[in-house]
């Protein structure tokens, strides 16, 4: 969020014509725009330049290890749930150079330190899950005693229009969650499409910078009829999740739970592709790569996602810390339901699903917990 919130601020109303001059008036400020966009039969992240660039009438079938583009006949801009990439493509890009050093002219080494971007972020789309998300990394990467100088300066000047859910995917479970369908602070504005009684967008104002751009919009106040169905809207999305978990408890459960025989059953369909982390928006593993040029004898430090399903990433001087798809799936599940809680006080869960979706097996976390779950304290053998 750029400033303090504006609860009070009376919600608003737009046509879809007015996205297209949320567009505009946002590429104007300065504001770099991205949004969902339809490439390569899904919807994934890119900049906009126009508000037609948007998937109108566009939706998405989930599964697990399914993904399908479909047509919509009521031209909703954003009748989907999530995609494949998440706002850490752009906040932490997969790869991005930290700095080069050379040496002048006298010989003397000069570290020049990457530039941050010169426009500032628009985020257009960002659902409440991945709100959470943003919020969960901030803790992790901006706010704690070792910011990551690259992400703050995104984050800094990041302008969030978050969009509240109505069609939940099939692999979605942000409610058992406490992440969604709907978005309660933490963003500049907030869009509930609206489609019974004519094509509109509830606009919900969270910020000053989120007020300046509003009053440059073709709105109207919202009326109780609007507000009404915006509320319709995500209580219907909550009730209609693809997916569920038991969430409570969930670190003492898996705590308690680390020698389970379900380690083995899954382990024996894992990939360890790292499909799971690349997707995910709250996973933040990175390695760092330093590449010299022989030529100008200049060097830079590069870095780039990694993740715990690598055996290369716990590998330390005497090989790798887990080195069977077994402890790095175990790794994956306890940190991120359990560990995760006690280090930065939340779950790293927020329940969009793109883990099960794009897991090329299928693999489904809500079944894996729920098996644990069933039958918790039965397991007696252990593991060497």
């Amino acid at each position: 969020m750029t400033e303090a919130q504006h609860p009070d601020a009376a919600p608003l109303v737009i046509e879809p014509d007015g996205l297209r001059a949320l567009v505009a008036v946002l590429g104007e400020r300065g504001y770099r725009v991205v949004g969902p966009t339809v490439r390569d039969g899904a919807i994934v992240l890119d900049e906009l330049r126009s508000a037609a660039e948007l998937p109108w009438g566009s939706t998405a079938t989930q599964d697990a290890a399914r993904y399908r583009l479909e047509p919509r006949a009521d031209g909703a801009a954003f009748g989907w749930a999530v995609g494949p990439h998440s706002w850490k493509s752009e906040l932490l890009p997969a790869r991005v150079r930290l700095w080069r050093a050379r040496r002048d002219a006298s010989g003397a080494p000069v570290v020049e330190e990457e530039p941050a971007p010169e426009r500032p972020l628009a985020l257009l789309g960002v659902r409440p899950c991945d709100l959470h998300a943003i919020a969960i990394q901030d803790r992790v990467l901006r706010d704690g005693a070792y910011a990551d100088r690259d992400y703050a300066a995104r984050r800094e000047r990041a302008f969030t229009v978050v969009v509240n859910c109505g069609v939940p995917g099939g692999t979605c479970f942000c409610s058992s969650m406490g992440t969604g369908p709907r978005a309660h602070g933490g963003y500049d504005l907030a869009l509930t499409e609206l489609l019974d009684g004519g094509h509109r967008f509830l606009v919900e104002v969270g910020s000053g910078e989120g007020a300046w751009v509003a009053a440059r919009l073709p709105t109207r106040r919202a009326a109780p009829l609007d507000t009404e169905a915006a509320a319709a809207v995500t209580a219907a999305a909550g009730e209609s999740m693809g997916r569920t978990v038991e969430a409570a408890d969930l670190p003492s459960l898996l705590a308690r739970n680390l020698e389970h025989p379900r380690f083995d059953d899954v382990a024996a369909r894992c990939l360890t592709c790292a499909n799971c982390t690349l997707a995910c928006p709250t996973c933040f593993c990175t390695a760092v790569e330093d590449v010299n040029d022989l030529v100008d004898g200049s060097a830079e430090r590069w870095r780039s996602w990694d993740s715990c399903f690598s055996i290369d990433y716990s590998t330390i001087h005497g090989g790798g810390v887990r080195r069977s798809p077994r402890a790095r799936y175990r790794q994956w599940l306890t940190h991120k339901f359990g560990t995760w809680v006690e280090q930065f006080g939340t779950s790293g869960c927020v329940g969009c699903g793109r883990c099960i979706t794009w897991c090329p097996v299928g693999i489904d976390v809500t079944e894996e917990l729920a098996a644990i779950r069933a039958t918790d304290g039965e397991v007696t053998h252990a593991h060497a």
